[in-house]
């Protein structure tokens, strides 16, 4: 060993929560490194070649909008970008971009070494250095002792990962890459506990032995939003690619069946759990067996690759079975495989053991996020990186940490659910999480959190500013719309009756015209003959804010609700197992998790509101002989 130099905060891992991390870090004023097995694997994409979807399209603009990479790279590097369920309400609206992973990989790669403050490093850490219970430096496998105040752990799939597909066993990370192997045992030897997980990728072909022809083309959105609030749909506008929709059928199904026996997964050789809500194909078959079919959507990963990706057909199974599998699918009948699909097992911890802040509870200025921490996704991945960063120079700093709530995002969701409950299998972000999702919107994203970023030192003042601009335009054109009266002029009338709406016999408000389901803010134009002219974003806002005006004071006056548990904060020496009144489950829980609030608690697994009842009592008790005292 040998002493290698001083940083502030070292984050090992490259993956999409070491990047979010280590440039939160560093723009913050730190001096910091990053650690990566390989550079080359840096913001790769070993899975699906995509930036969001439902809900986790949402952590992408949270990110950004409290001052995060990952918005502004895959703008640059998008293929064809969507906005997913536009057929439903604005609460749900998820964009998703499929991406060029190789220049996503590029432009991140060179966005980090481009900011100062940051270094990044080839090479595996093997061992945390902690002095007194708090860290003190990390040590890589050539021997170089970096001291440090705070680490933050980012190593997604790679700690003792070996990949599998039939009787093929590799020690090896995402893509052939070397693993992490010696880790895993420094932090068994520190008494952290970690969990076994599994997840999986499909295949990849090559595009010219497809026959497309034989697939429903899937184009990109006309109107172009976004990821980052710092872009115009103008700014990043340009020709998109296709991706295409195919399906699984009754005979893809039966050579799956007949060779179940020779999968790793249902052969017992995979231990790790796998996720849930991303299943295997061989998973889908079984669990499933009444579906007739399952639908693939085959996508480019590249502008400059000929590789096709199929996306929901991952499997674990041999590669003589994945070729007969993949050839009975339309347009797949003559499909090449360029690189197999496999499943991956990974050593992960126990999410329990940190605080809201990513720390852990027993090792100060040890932060942990991304897949490392039990979840799946990059947009979950990052959306942890950025906030691990932030907390990571906060503990240097000596100031409070940044905990979002569950009113405030998705990310406080995210965290929240994998702290609070613990995750037996990957975790994945679904706006079914969120509680208050018609104030979480993707669309508002800049609004509830890029103050917060500034207040941190994320977003500068001209980014802010905009901000400040922005919501005064949008709430001067509520006013406004709020009180012009709309007579029932022929002209008026026609367009009404264009839209199916009902016919008005004397003067109305314009916003309650725009409150109608069939009728927008955007549809109603030809009656303003006054109106401003507004950018598309402060019109979206205006509509939206206008129309589920009753609901969202309804769910604010719920978040009020919610915020009055959370204020209320649990000591930290509370001894749960002298509380007469609380279940035995629940004090085991609580006493294992250690939660910061009363509300903390309520969501807790095995906690009940009778438990939670007793905890006001025991707290107003605690209050009155302190008091005394």
């Amino acid at each position: 060993m040998y002493e290698a130099g001083t940083i502030d905060v070292a984050v090992i891992g490259g993956g999409h929560a070491g990047c979010e991390a280590a440039l939160a870090a560093a723009r913050m004023g730190m001096e910091t490194m990053m650690f990566a097995i390989s550079l080359d694997s840096i913001a790769m994409m070993p899975c699906n070649p995509s930036i969001g979807g439902s809900s986790k399209g949402h952590l992408v603009r949270e990110v950004d909008a409290l001052g995060g990479e990952m918005g502004k790279t895959i703008d640059k590097t998008y293929i064809q970008t969507k906005m997913l369920n536009t057929g439903k309400g604005p609460a749900v609206y998820s964009l998703r971009a499929q991406a060029d992973k190789m220049a996503y990989q590029i432009e991140m790669k060179h966005t980090l070494e481009k900011t100062k403050h940051l270094r990044i490093r080839q090479g595996e850490i093997v061992e945390i250095l902690m002095e007194n219970g708090k860290v003190a430096g990390v040590v890589a496998d050539g021997g170089a002792l970096f001291r440090c105040k705070a680490v933050v752990l980012c190593m997604g799939t790679y700690m003792k990962a070996r990949c599998l597909h039939g009787e093929s066993i590799t020690e090896c990370g995402p893509n052939n890459l070397m693993p992490a192997t010696k880790l895993s045992q420094n932090l068994l030897d520190m008494g952290i506990r970690l969990y076994r997980f599994k997840t999986g990728t499909p295949a990849r072909m090559l595009r010219g032995s497809l026959d497309l022809d034989k697939m429903e083309k899937q184009y990109g959105d006309e109107k172009i939003v976004p990821f980052s609030f710092t872009n115009t749909p103008e700014d990043i506008e340009k020709e998109q690619g296709l991706c295409y929709l195919t399906y699984t059928n009754e005979r893809t199904h039966d050579v799956i069946r007949a060779n179940l026996h020779r999968s790793p997964l249902y052969g017992g050789v995979i231990e790790g759990t796998g996720p849930r809500y991303c299943p295997s194909i061989e998973d889908k078959v079984v669990r499933f067996a009444d579906k007739i079919r399952h639908q693939l959507f085959v996508e480019p990963e590249g502008w400059d690759t000929e590789e096709m990706y199929i996306q929901g057909m991952s499997s674990s199974l041999p590669e003589d079975v994945q070729i007969e599998m993949y050839r009975t699918v339309p347009g797949l009948e003559n499909c090449e495989i360029t690189r197999f699909a496999y499943a991956i097992e990974y050593d992960c911890i126990d999410a329990t053991q940190l605080k809201l802040s990513l720390e852990f509870k027993e090792f100060g200025g040890l932060f942990s996020a991304g897949q490392f921490n039990g979840s799946s996704g990059y947009e979950e991945a990052a959306a942890q990186g950025l906030l691990g960063g932030i907390n990571a120079v906060r503990y240097i700093q000596e100031k409070d940490p940044l905990i979002l709530r569950r009113s405030d995002g998705y990310i406080g969701v995210l965290v929240d659910d994998i702290i609070s409950k613990g995750t037996k299998e990957p975790y994945r972000m679904m706006t079914s999480r969120a509680e208050f999702r018609l104030l979480l919107r993707q669309d508002n994203a800049d609004q509830r959190l890029t103050p917060i970023g500034y207040e941190v030192g994320l977003i500068d003042e001209e980014r802010m500013q905009k901000l400040r601009d922005k919501e005064a335009a949008v709430a001067a054109e509520i006013a406004r719309v709020k009180t012009l009266t709309i007579a029932p002029k022929e002209y008026v009338l026609e367009l009404l009756e264009q839209n199916n709406s009902a016919l008005i016999k004397s003067g109305v408000k314009l916003a309650d015209l725009v409150k109608r389901p069939e009728l927008t803010y955007e549809k109603l134009a030809p009656l303003d003959e006054n109106r401003p002219v507004l950018t598309l974003e402060i019109q979206e806002q205006v509509n939206i804010q206008i129309k589920y005006e009753g609901y969202i004071a309804q769910q604010m006056s719920q978040v009020d609700q919610f915020k009055k548990l959370e204020n209320k904060l649990l000591p930290t020496d509370i001894v749960y197992a002298d509380i007469q009144g609380l279940r035995i489950e629940a004090r085991q829980k609580l006493d294992l998790i250690r939660p910061e609030s009363l509300g903390h608690a309520s969501r807790i697994t095995g906690v009940s509101p009778a438990d939670i009842s007793v905890l006001l009592i025991y707290l107003e008790q605690r209050k009155r002989t302190r008091s005394k005292e």
